[in-house]
């Protein structure tokens, strides 16, 4: 069964390119089918003699250090990395959505920017560490995305305390995206009766419409002449019983 880290690799005119999926939770050991791990992901692209790696993500992120991993493996890579944002790069996968040297979104995908978070239990003093250590480790997010965005360090962490959801044309006016591409429609087979039928209908009088503009204009009428007199009626025939034709025809004796 394919994992969606699992690797597919195409041959183009251009060159070799590598294709990932991330379509899951990104943490530290894999349970579900979907999950990822850095240290699998590093381990499948260390050896790929390829051109270009496509990174196709929809992912509600996960441990921060994972996504901190994966983000280095791809930028550490010689191939040119392109990262697409399938549906949601939220928290650590937006950081790896980040390694793309192109970064690709589509109308329909967000990603999503917040604080890193915890459980934790203690005193004050543990309490006060715990927080103090987010910050460190919220810093790391912080540093990677600075590197490919146009706003202030400020006006990032003002986003990251708001956990603030970022739509594909904002992620490309703030530099978190490099291009945005528009979906094209597209025309699905259908068995529907009722849609055949209106196709029908609607092609029926489209066409009655053209023939009715395409017409030449009908002649106009010849003058009117007198109506010819109609033959009189001939009189009914007279039903003469047989028996009385006989008698009047018959001869004396």
């Amino acid at each position: 069964m394919k994992k969606y880290y699992a690797l597919t690799h195409a041959l183009t005119t251009e060159g070799t390119q590598a294709d990932i999926y991330i379509y899951g939770d990104i943490v530290s050991w894999p349970w579900l089918e979907g999950d990822v791990s850095s240290y699998n992901l590093a381990q499948e692209i260390a050896g790929l003699e390829v051109d270009t790696i496509n990174v196709y993500i929809n992912s509600y992120g996960g441990e921060v250090a994972e996504g901190l991993a994966i983000y280095n493996a791809l930028r550490r890579h010689k191939a040119r990395v392109r990262t697409y944002c399938d549906g949601f790069a939220c928290s650590a996968a937006s950081v790896v959505f980040m390694a793309g040297d192109e970064r690709i979104m589509s109308n329909a995908s967000l990603l999503m920017i917040h604080n890193a978070w915890t459980y934790t239990v203690g005193d004050q003093n543990q309490l006060r560490k715990d927080a103090d250590d987010l910050e460190i480790i919220t810093q790391a997010s912080i540093n990677a995305y600075m590197d490919h965005i146009n706003i202030t360090e400020e006006e990032l962490k003002a986003l990251m305390d708001a956990e603030t959801w970022i739509s594909a044309n904002d992620a490309l006016e703030m530099g978190f995206a490099t291009s945005v591409v528009a979906l094209a429609e597209k025309k699905a087979a259908s068995q529907s009766v009722r849609k055949q039928l209106a196709e029908l209908i609607l092609k029926g009088q489209t066409t009655q419409t053209l023939k009715a503009r395409e017409a030449p204009p009908e002649p106009e009428p010849l003058p009117e002449q007198a109506p010819e007199p109609a033959p009189e009626p001939e009189p009914p025939a007279q039903n003469i019983p047989q028996n009385l034709l006989a008698a009047l025809f018959a001869r004396k004796e």
